[in-house]
């Protein structure tokens, strides 16, 4: 007597499940190393971001100082020759965010005609780059 058996084994289903726990931890494992270049990425920003801020800051302090000397120059003067020969033309100052980043903020230099005309007027702000973006670390390829 010759009994066939259709069905599926024992050992397939091992198989199969074998399968898919190496599956799930695969996808668990890149997960994992997903979220800590994303951690590490966010943190990279914030700290962009918070220099940028505190640097901007700093700015604003130079440009309140700016605007008190300027208000001093123009009370002291009588002409606009002599409030631009003291005060000058323009002004810009860099102020330091990363070692590859600076704030750069120019400001052309105003003669109010009345006493609520501004100083000043800001011309340029913006992040720029002072640093070398060379890399450091060098790639062994095979020649």
């Amino acid at each position: 007597m010759n009994k066939r058996h259709s069905g599926i084994n024992v050992g397939s289903s091992s198989i199969l499940m074998i399968f898919v726990i190496l599956c799930l931890v695969s996808f668990a494992a890149l997960s994992i190393v997903s979220a800590h270049a994303d951690y590490r990425l966010s943190n990279k920003i914030a700290d962009r971001t918070r220099n940028y801020y505190e640097a901007c800051n700093q700015a604003e302090e130079h440009i309140r100082d700016l605007d008190t000397v300027l208000h001093e120059i123009y009370a002291s003067v009588e002409t606009s020759e002599d409030y631009y020969a003291q005060a000058g033309s323009e002004q810009s100052f860099i102020i330091q965010m990363s070692d590859l980043q600076s704030l750069q903020v120019m400001v052309s230099i105003l003669y109010p005609t009345a006493k609520t005309d501004p100083y000043y007027s800001i011309t340029s702000w913006q992040v720029i780059t002072t640093g070398s973006l060379e890399y450091k670390d060098s790639l062994n390829v095979i020649q």
